[in-house]
C-alpha cells in the first residue's frame, strides 16, 4: 500500500482551531499563513493550547490581501477587521530562535486578555512561527498503535496539530525517514528527528478539555526518547523543506534516498 496524504493542518493563530485544506503551499520557511499571529504575555512568553483551554474552541479566519483577520467561537463573531502592524520586535520561538513580530492593536489585545484571564498582546510574525522545522508528519498507522496501547477505538490525530497526516505504512514508520527525502506533490521534505509531545495533545481538540492521557500512554510504551528538545514522550517527526512545491491531500509520498 503507497503512502498517501490524508490530512493538512494550519490555522492562521497559533493555538487556535486548526483549518484543513485541501492543498497547501510550503516553502523553506514553511507555510505562508499557517501560525503568521501569536500571543505573547508581558514576559514575552508564547501563549498556547498547552495552558489555555480556552484558545481551542476559537476559529481564526485571515484574508491576506484585505489584512483582515477574524476571531469567532461556536460560529459568533467575536472580532474582526483590519490588522494594522506596529514597530517592529523581537519574540523568542520556544528558546529556539529567533523570529520577528509586529503588534498589530489592542482591539486584539483586549479580546484574548479576556479570553485568557490574563494580559496578553497579539503580534503578527514576519515569517510562519513553527518552533523546529516548517512541516511535521505522523502516520495514521502510529496514531491507531496508541488508540490500541489505550484500549480506545480511535484516538482524534488533530490532537497533535501536525501540518501532514498520512496513511500507509507500519506503526511510527516515520520514525526512521530522518535524512531521507520525502516527496510529495511538488514538494521535497527532508525527514528529521521526533517531535517531543506537550500537554496541547491531551486536549480535546474542539473543547480543549483535557481528556486523554496521552503523554503518560506515549511513554508507557514507546518510554522517553532523545528529541532536539530534549528526552520525552515522542510521536511524529520534523521536517524540513528541500523543494518547495505544493501538497495535496491524496498525494501520494514517495521516499528516497
Amino acid at each position: 500500500m503507497p503512502y498517501r496524504v490524508t490530512r493538512l493542518s494550519i490555522t492562521p493563530v497559533k493555538g487556535l482551531q486548526l483549518h484543513h485544506p485541501t492543498s497547501i503551499e510550503i516553502t523553506p520557511r514553511g507555510v505562508p499563513g499557517d501560525r503568521q499571529f501569536l500571543l505573547v504575555d508581558a514576559a514575552g512568553t508564547l501563549q498556547s493550547c498547552t495552558h489555555h483551554q480556552a484558545l481551542l474552541p476559537l476559529r481564526a479566519a485571515y484574508d491576506a490581501a484585505q489584512r483582515r483577520l477574524s476571531v469567532s467561537r461556536s460560529g459568533e463573531v467575536l472580532l474582526s477587521g483590519e490588522v494594522e502592524d506596529g514597530a517592529p520586535v523581537d519574540i523568542d520561538l520556544h528558546g529556539l530562535r529567533t523570529g520577528r513580530a509586529s503588534h498589530v492593536g489592542h482591539d486584539w489585545d483586549d479580546l484574548f486578555s479576556t479570553v485568557l484571564g490574563k494580559p496578553v498582546r497579539l503580534l503578527r510574525a514576519h515569517a510562519p512561527a513553527y518552533d523546529v522545522c516548517p512541516a511535521t508528519l505522523v502516520g495514521s498507522a502510529s496514531v491507531a498503535e496508541l488508540a490500541r496501547r489505550a484500549g480506545l477505538e480511535a484516538v482524534d490525530a488533530r490532537r497533535f496539530r501536525m501540518l501532514v497526516e498520512f496513511a500507509g505504512g507500519e506503526p511510527h514508520e516515520e520514525d526512521t525517514w530522518q535524512d531521507r527525502e520525502i516527496a510529495m506533490g511538488s514538494a521535497v521534505l527532508r525527514g528529521g528527528g521526533l517531535v517531543k509531545r506537550c500537554a496541547a495533545t491531551t486536549r480535546n481538540p474542539d473543547s480543549g478539555a483535557v481528556d486523554l492521557q496521552t503523554l503518560r500512554q506515549i511513554i508507557g510504551y514507546r518510554g522517553r526518547q532523545e528529541t532536539v528538545l530534549g528526552p520525552g514522550p515522542a510521536f511524529g517527526v520534523y521536517a524540513d523543506v528541500v523543494e518547495a512545491g505544493t501538497i495535496s491531500v491524496d498525494d501520494v509520498l514517495t521516499l528516497g534516498s
